[in-house]
């Protein structure tokens, strides 16, 4: 889902409503200015049943939407206040779509290096293999077998690491399982899910979800992290009367002491707490990645810089011993 489309909607939404426009006729405006594509398709379904009469809740429960998305439209709908819960998810989304946008080009960026450098490092030994295969072959020269198959192996080094990192870089991207649990593992995305998580419950608390249902929606959404364990028990503790985060326990994993204490010192605004929380790991996570853009592109170029004397190497010392070998004659 394009979160910042999604995003765009939400807010346009919003202010359709306030100017009294009907919530089907608004969603059926604004899905006509929208892309192809399935997040367009699934509201002009819920536009649809909606206005053939169906309650909003019945019609949410058929699309599919993200489940956060849908538990808030249901509370804005039960508070009496649409508007203003999809002012806030607008906000959200949009947050979410500025760290994930800078997250990917995190990613993006040393998979365009390591493909330029794929591409030169196959055409370096592409050429010096031939040079070194003509080398070994002039009248004269006599290298052992073993060193000369050793020589040109050398060459070929470079580009199998490449491809190597470039195929892990893809898979971590391409399969769920790996991107859930590396994003809670490197920097930068580890302080932007706990911004997402933060921003989710502190949205969930301020239209009056209970904090048991928030973690509730918290755990199921992260169910395959290991964020989904700690949320877990934090609901458990609250479902067995330790309601406050005080109460709960300073060791939980992924969550860092200062995610927990910023929460606990809220008191009992558990909203506030969760949303600073969100504000201070979202700046964070953007310092992160910043810094992490800046000191790529010195690694990249040694990296580089490395793989191409690799392959340079075997090429000087051949063509010294010929050198030497021609002088000698």
């Amino acid at each position: 889902m394009n979160h910042d489309e999604f995003a765009f909607f939400n807010q346009q939404l919003a202010s359709m409503l306030r100017d009294g426009i009907p919530l089907e006729g608004a969603i059926k405006q604004l899905c006509a200015g929208m892309k192809t594509g399935t997040l367009r398709a699934e509201l002009e379904l819920l536009e649809r049943e909606l206005a053939d009469g169906t309650p909003l809740p019945a019609a949410l429960a058929h699309r599919n939407l993200p489940e956060f998305y849908l538990r808030m439209l249901e509370l804005g709908a039960r508070s009496n206040d649409l508007p203003g819960v999809l002012t806030l998810l607008a906000d959200h989304y949009q947050r979410a779509n500025a760290l994930w946008t800078r997250l990917k080009g995190l990613l993006v960026y040393p998979l365009m290096v390591i493909v330029v450098s794929l591409g030169l490092t196959l055409l370096l030994s592409v050429t010096f293999s031939r040079l070194l295969t003509d080398f070994f072959q002039t009248p004269g020269y006599f290298a052992p077998g073993a060193q000369a198959s050793a020589l040109i192996a050398a060459m070929w080094i470079p580009p199998v690491i490449l491809v190597l990192m470039a195929l892990s870089i893809v898979a971590a991207i391409s399969i769920p399982v790996l991107r859930s649990k590396l994003r809670w593992r490197l920097p930068g995305f580890r302080e932007a899910s706990l911004a997402q998580i933060a921003s989710a419950l502190a949205l969930m608390l301020k239209q009056g979800t209970t904090l048991a249902d928030s973690l509730a929606l918290a755990e199921a959404l992260e169910s395959n992290s290991p964020a989904g364990k700690t949320l877990g028990e934090w609901r458990r503790l609250v479902a067995g009367g330790q309601g406050k985060p005080s109460q709960w326990p300073a060791a939980s994993k992924p969550f860092p002491p200062m995610f927990l204490w910023l929460v606990q010192r809220s008191g009992e605004d558990v909203a506030s707490g969760f949303q600073k929380a969100a504000e201070i790991y979202q700046t964070r996570a953007s310092y992160r990645i910043e810094l992490a853009l800046y000191g790529l592109l010195p690694v990249s170029i040694l990296l580089l810089g490395q793989m191409v004397f690799w392959q340079v190497a075997p090429m000087v010392r051949s063509l010294t011993s010929l050198m030497n070998m021609l002088g000698s004659n």
